[in-house]
Formats: C-alpha cells, structure tokens, sequence
C-alpha cells in the first residue's frame, strides 16, 4: 500500500510540475490521488527536475555528437521554447501573478493576496517575462556555447539547474507557513518530511562535489542565497507562500543558476 502510494505520487508530482501526458502511459494517473497522496508528490519533485534537465540537454548534445552547426544562439532558443512547453508555463504564470501583486499589493498582504487571484496579466507582469526569459536565452547561449568545447559530462551541470530550482521549493514548503488555508498547499506542507529533503540534499552535494569541487560550491551558494531571499520576501509580504510564489521561486533560481553558470564557464 506504501510503495503504491509513493509511485502514485511520483506520476502525480509530474502531472503537477508538467504537460508530460503520463496519464496515457500510466492508468494510476487516471484515478483520484488521496491527500496523502497529493503531499508525497513533493518528495518527488527532484526527480522531475531530472527529466526536465534531461530533456533540455538531449537537443544540443544529440546535434554536437553528429556535428550538427547550429548556432548556441538558436540552439538556446530550441531549448527555452522546449523547457517553457515542457512544463507547460505553470511557474511562468507564478512569477507574473507575483510580479502583479507585489507592485500592485502596496505592501498590504490581503490586497497582495487577491491581486495573485487575479486572472488578468498587468504591464508589471509582462515585463518581468519578458526580461526573465530574455535574461535565460541569452545565459542559456553562453552556457551551450561553453559545455559544446567541453567533456559530454559536463552536460550534467546544465541539468542540475531545474534540479535543484525544484529541490528548493521542496526547503520552501517545509519551512515555510502556507497562507492559503486548506488546499493542495495544506496537503504539501502536511506531507514534507525532513529526512527526504535530508536525503536529496545529502546526494546532490555527494553528486555535485565529485564532480567539480568549486564549481558546486558557487551553485549550492547561490541556491541558498537565491532560496533566502525569496522566502524572505514571501514572509515580509504575505508572512508565507502560495503556489504562485513557489512557482515564481524555481523561475528566479533557474535564472540565478544560468545566469552563474555562463559566467563561471566563460572564466
């Protein structure tokens, strides 16, 4: 009954995180999760960011290997458009329901709250997409154009980027009250067990400092600067977080994630 309910939550997390169409491969996608189902689906949030990473990396890795020319440029471009599709725009959204209520909340929490309820997009919205997704193109080109002149393992760290954003929000439900009341978020918090996060924390840092020692030391420094500050803000504004300001967390960390990549690389 346990291990069903664990696999049950593993398609669940990527009906959640995804436009994945698991429910034609898997019947248990199909029928009615339990809460308890539903709140595991946290614990697998890492592993759906290994198959988003992996996803991202099989374009330019499958066009070095038969000496493909396509420009890092337009390459970084193929891979956004795919990782937006991938995970069909749902922390996208989060960030510009953020963006919206933060500027137009004047600092009041339930103004805030209800501005993220809101279903229409303000200017304050469009600029931060655009300049979040144009910031991502172009250190996603630098990336690429960095890793192609390097061992196809390094392909990895470009993997680990919506690993660990995803990982993250894992720290974030755990430690932080949700304001919503009863929801899915309820179910999430319920269900966030230290000894998992202990456990993915304790095997992407084995993971990541076997592999480059200084390299992973800057990236685990900047999820844990780029978690701080968020959840501070999360906490200053509305005293915890929603599914829009989660949402809006992974966009920021892959962002600070690319955007440190490109430059540790071009050192």
């Amino acid at each position: 009954m346990i291990i069903k309910q664990h696999y049950h939550a593993l398609i669940l997390a990527f009906q959640f995180l995804t436009r994945i169409p698991v429910y034609r491969v898997f019947f248990i996608a199909n029928t009615t999760p339990s809460s308890q189902v539903a709140g595991k689906a946290l614990l697998y949030y890492p592993i759906v960011g290994v198959v988003i990473g992996g996803c991202l990396v099989l374009l330019p890795v499958m066009l070095n290997c038969f000496a493909v020319v396509v420009s890092p440029q337009m390459q970084a471009g193929l891979v956004l458009v795919l990782w937006v599709w991938v995970t069909g725009g749902l922390h996208l959204d989060g960030l510009a329901d953020s963006a919206d209520a933060w500027l137009g909340g004047f600092g009041d929490k339930q103004r805030t709250l209800d501005l993220m309820k809101d279903p229409t997009c303000g200017p304050s919205a469009v600029v931060v997409l655009v300049l979040v997704l144009l910031l991502k193109w172009l250190a996603l080109s630098e990336v690429i154009a960095h890793l192609q002149t390097l061992a196809h393992l390094w392909w990895l760290v470009l993997v680990l980027v919506p690993v660990l954003a995803r990982f993250q929000v894992m720290l974030l439900v755990a430690h932080t009250p949700y304001v919503r009341g009863l929801g899915l978020g309820t179910e999430l918090k319920n269900q966030a067990q230290a000894r998992w996060i202990w456990f993915w924390f304790s095997s992407l840092g084995v993971f990541m400092l076997y592999q480059n020692l200084w390299l992973s030391l800057t990236i685990l420094l900047t999820v844990g600067l780029g978690y701080s500050l968020m959840r501070r803000l999360m906490m200053q504004r509305i005293n915890g977080w929603t599914g829009d300001t989660a949402g809006a967390s992974i966009e920021v960390i892959e962002l600070l994630l690319l955007l440190v990549l490109s430059m540790y690389l071009y050192l």
